[in-house]
């Protein structure tokens, strides 16, 4: 097998920055933008979802709102796993760049498109196709930064195009504040908004190549290599790496939907129950008089995104710490440290919220976005280095985005929770010790760290 073929003549124990080139560092640029609008596609779902269904849906309750949102998430879940694998394939086929290209114009005009629904089942069946770009679009750009960094600064660029997606988060918040929780705006702007990252297109066309090491796999005997084969990923010496892959992405996505995402519902919960008291409701009140106190209190909305942007920074911080840490601990040894401060967090937060005042879960909500998130940086630079040139695209999107069904598994085991009268907080706590399988999971993979990427 080939070595690296990044030019790399720092000597190994040098700063991982030391010596990057200026189209490296373009190349991290172009991927972490693609990855930034790819979520804020993702999460204007999450941080909407309320008030297209009341648009929507006649005689919304918070039942439906739950329901639809489950669903919605669902069906994003599995687009995602449908595209990571399509256009996986498609990146290791006929070009990283290409693929790039191809992947954030199908999820920029999809989220265009959800503006002009009429139907929940329009928006849930956009839903999927948004996905379809998004799942490629982090298989191929995640394969491409990969080869492009030499392996002393893998961990910390794969870390810093990760953590970038707590900048589409932050634009989906704000969206969510300025947009959709704006009467005179509406939900239906702020997914026309969702066409603005097609222009990122033309910049990739124009300024990226395609990597060295991908070039020269397609260039032997001047046929390239088979690509893109799923039986691949399970052939002997990689299926054990395949499983392991699976199975830690498996557990992040689950818990990422079943728990991290909960976060800001801890802001929401506090702040519909102080509405309800100010309103003298009982226990015993009505959900229609629910929704109606709700409605006399429009700051609830704007402590929903306060609660989706505090756990957003931690998760940030999360992301980006994961690089050093990998560095330090190895690749396993930060997977496994991540997945007991996930658990440690989770189960704290769900358990004893109600009981912080709102400092106190101030200072709460980034710690537990730290632990709970911070791990999915793990993906982009772990993955990328368990397979070799002609299937890393594939390999690595067939892991992180074919996890996404068991996401939606989990979701629509919370949702019929959620329909057995199941508290928030049991439910959140039970989804959280899912953290302990990931710990489990952990030793079976192969320890990576400073290891060069495989042709």
């Amino acid at each position: 097998m080939r070595s690296d073929f990044v030019n790399d003549s720092n000597p190994p124990n040098s700063r991982w920055y030391s010596g990057i080139t200026s189209y490296q560092w373009l190349v991290l640029v172009i991927a972490s933008l693609g990855w930034v609008f790819d979520v804020f596609e993702g999460q204007m779902y999450p941080a909407s979802v309320n008030e297209v269904v009341n648009d929507l849906v006649e005689g919304a309750t918070a039942a439906t709102q739950d329901r639809y949102r489950n669903v919605g998430l669902g069906a994003f879940l599995a687009g995602g796993a449908v595209g990571g694998i399509l256009f996986g394939a498609l990146g290791d086929r006929i070009g990283r760049a290409r693929t790039m290209s191809l992947t954030i114009l199908v999820y920029s005009l999809f989220t265009c498109l959800t503006a002009l629904a009429q139907e929940m089942w329009q928006v849930v069946a956009l839903r999927f196709l948004v996905a379809l770009g998004v799942g490629g679009e982090w298989a191929v750009a995640s394969a491409m930064v990969s080869e492009v960094f030499p392996p002393r600064a893998r961990a910390w660029s794969g870390a810093i195009f990760h953590g970038s997606s707590v900048l589409g988060t932050f634009l989906a918040v704000a969206a969510g504040q300025f947009l959709v929780g704006n009467e005179a705006v509406g939900w239906r702007i702020a997914f026309l908004v969702g066409a603005l990252p097609a222009v990122l297109t033309l910049w990739i066309r124009l300024q990226l190549k395609e990597p060295e090491r991908w070039v020269a796999d397609h260039a032997v005997d001047a046929a390239p290599q088979p690509a893109g084969r799923i039986l691949e990923l399970f052939a002997p010496g990689l299926a054990r790496r395949t499983v392991v892959g699976f199975s830690l992405a498996a557990v992040g996505l689950a818990t990422f939907w079943g728990v991290h995402l909960c976060g800001k519902d801890f802001a929401l919960r506090r702040a519909r129950s102080a509405a309800e008291q100010r309103e003298g409701l009982s226990e015993s009140a009505s959900e229609a008089d629910r929704q109606a106190a709700w409605k006399k209190h429009p700051e609830i909305k704007g402590q929903e995104m306060w609660g989706m942007f505090l756990t957003t920074i931690g998760g940030g911080l999360g992301l980006l710490a994961f690089g050093p840490f990998s560095e330090w601990l190895g690749r396993r040894g930060a997977f496994a440290v991540y997945h007991l401060g996930g658990l440690v967090m989770a189960v704290l937060l769900f358990k004893t919220y109600r009981h912080w005042d709102d400092a106190a879960l101030t200072a709460l909500l980034p710690m537990f976005g730290f632990w709970t998130l911070g791990m999915h940086a793990g993906y982009a630079i772990y993955f990328p280095e368990l397979y070799p040139t002609r299937i890393r695209s594939l390999g690595s999107g067939f892991c992180f985005n074919c996890a996404r069904f068991c996401a939606a598994a989990i979701l629509i085991v919370m949702a019929f929770a959620r329909d057995a009268n199941v508290s928030f907080e049991t439910i959140g706590a039970s989804a959280s010790l899912l953290f302990l399988l990931g710990l489990v999971i952990v030793p079976f993979g192969p320890e990576t760290k400073g290891s060069a990427l495989a042709s």
